[in-house]
């Protein structure tokens, strides 16, 4: 995959005894996320690749590559439904 996914600019997140709060300023929703999702936010501070985010999380938890690739689509998946983060074509 060639996109990079970057945080939305109004995204805040929180860190809470294992769990991330998500606060969207901009909708004014919030979300809560598991340890996996928090991962992936936090990596994702600066853009990143899919292949890279799959990396963050071998890196983070002791997983396999195609079970942290799939986790890690799904997110994707429902972050960028929410409006949480964007995906961006590569320059």
């Amino acid at each position: 995959m060639n996109e990079r996914y970057h945080r939305h600019a109004d995204l805040r997140l929180t860190a809470l005894a294992g769990e991330g709060v998500v606060l969207h300023l901009g909708s004014r929703r919030y979300f809560t996320v598991n340890e996996t999702g928090l991962t992936i936010l936090t990596a994702l501070e600066h853009p990143k690749t899919f292949d890279e985010l799959v990396v963050a999380v071998c890196a983070e938890f002791d997983v396999a590559a195609d079970e942290a690739a799939e986790t890690t689509r799904a997110f994707l998946a429902q972050c960028l439904k929410a409006e949480v983060i964007r995906a961006d074509g590569a320059d």
